[in-house]
């Protein structure tokens, strides 16, 4: 088996894929539409809920679901886990998709986005007059540059394909551009690894501001941390369920034994932060907030629950050598960290009695539309250019 990134090739546009493709014109209708009539008709946010499912999902639990890049630069390149570096490549071009479409749900969802561009350059015209005790705006140039830096990391894939190019232009200048990105790498992936280190604790830190409004389940110092922790473990998981669908869709190699080892990872991390969470509560204080029998204390028991029953399972060294097991146990910590987020972002904010919230149906099918174009982007740059490893055999080819 080959470890080497190839393109899949084969069509793009299958069955499969049409229904996806009509799903995201649909979404980019909707997007144009609420920038026509503006958030008020196109959303159901209010004075006590400024951010809804646009932020909960496409941005704070979307940027996390992108975090298998840096999850996998923390193995690889921190840990000097090598064996792995074959799910480098898509574990970044996850990232790179997820995170673009979470800067674009930014835009989608701020009240003057022709100002977003601003933001990048200091304020101007207004040069110097950012708010340097914003976590907002950390979050918001981290973002920005993180997504140039998960393209850039993502570029040689892109290289390798042109410089073979019959342009002979195209080809002088992918062969250039390649050996340029290769020597500047190590100083790009330790940048891939500080600003994900950054934003994702304070997309926590950002709750803190709250106050009282936040609930005393979620309400903690340690949120930052909680939110960065749970980010690797979604990152992990994110890893094992592209690597298992790329597999069965792709016909490309499982690499089972190497998911097996990133499933153990992510296991005993999911375990140090569900520790962290308890020791929490105890020292504050607050463990009797568990048992209330509230609509807090169930959806506390059951982000719990779905990250215990997972961790469980990877525990067990030969299940974890079972595709099928480790998928499922994937997509429970998914599950278990998009809890999280929405929990602390929209069910566990109490704004006061007078608000309430709950996406419209434009809210819901720009989402939808937003991880329609995010898949066929996937299965566009996979098609045509070297991101999986290993090669399917003719008869494979999708």
């Amino acid at each position: 088996m080959s470890d080497r990134a190839e393109a899949v090739g084969g069509p793009i546009l299958t069955k499969a894929t049409r229904w996806i493709l009509w799903l995201g014109i649909i979404g980019a209708i909707l997007i144009l539409w609420r920038f026509a009539v503006g958030l008020g008709r196109s959303t159901g946010l209010n004075d006590g809920y400024a951010w809804g499912l646009w932020i909960s999902f496409d941005v704070v639990t979307g940027t996390a679901l992108g975090c298998g890049g840096f999850a996998m630069a923390l193995l690889v390149y921190i840990f000097n886990k090598g064996k792995y570096h074959p799910l480098v490549r898509p574990a970044i071009l996850t990232s790179a998709l997820g995170y673009t479409m979470a800067g674009l749900a930014i835009a989608i969802d701020v009240g003057r986005p022709w100002h977003v561009w601003r933001i990048p350059l200091g304020g101007f015209p207004d040069m110097g007059k950012y708010n340097w005790n914003s976590a907002l705006l950390e979050v918001a140039l981290c973002v920005m540059a993180y997504i140039v830096v998960l393209w850039i990391e993502l570029s040689p894939a892109f290289f390798e394909k042109w410089k073979d190019s019959p342009k002979e232009g195209l080809a002088n200048f992918s062969r250039k551009a390649y050996g340029i990105v290769n020597k500047l790498l190590i100083w790009i992936i330790a940048l891939g690894v500080l600003l994900p280190t950054m934003h994702q604790s304070s997309l926590g830190s950002l709750m803190l501001l709250s106050g009282p409004r936040l609930h005393g389940l979620w309400n903690s110092p340690l949120v930052p941390l909680l939110f960065l922790i749970s980010c690797i473990v979604m990152g992990y998981a994110v890893v094992v369920m592209e690597s298992a669908l790329a597999s069965r869709f792709f016909k490309r190699p499982s690499h089972t034994s190497m998911l097996a080892g990133i499933g153990k990872v992510a296991a005993y991390i999911v375990w140090g932060y569900l520790a962290l969470r308890l020791v929490d509560l105890v020292l504050r204080g607050r463990l009797g907030l568990m048992f209330q029998f509230n609509v807090y204390s169930l959806m506390f028991w059951i982000e719990i629950i779905c990250f215990t029953v997972p961790a469980v399972m990877l525990m067990n060294a030969k299940k974890r050598l079972d595709l099928g097991h480790l998928f499922r146990a994937a997509m429970m910590l998914v599950v278990a960290g998009t809890l999280y987020r929405f929990d602390t972002y929209l069910v566990a904010f109490m704004p006061g009695e007078n608000f309430s919230y709950f996406p419209t149906v434009p809210e819901m099918f720009v989402t939808i539309g937003i991880v329609a174009i995010e898949i066929m982007l996937y299965v566009a740059l996979v098609t045509v250019f070297p991101i999986l490893a290993g090669r399917p055999t003719t008869a494979e080819a999708h």
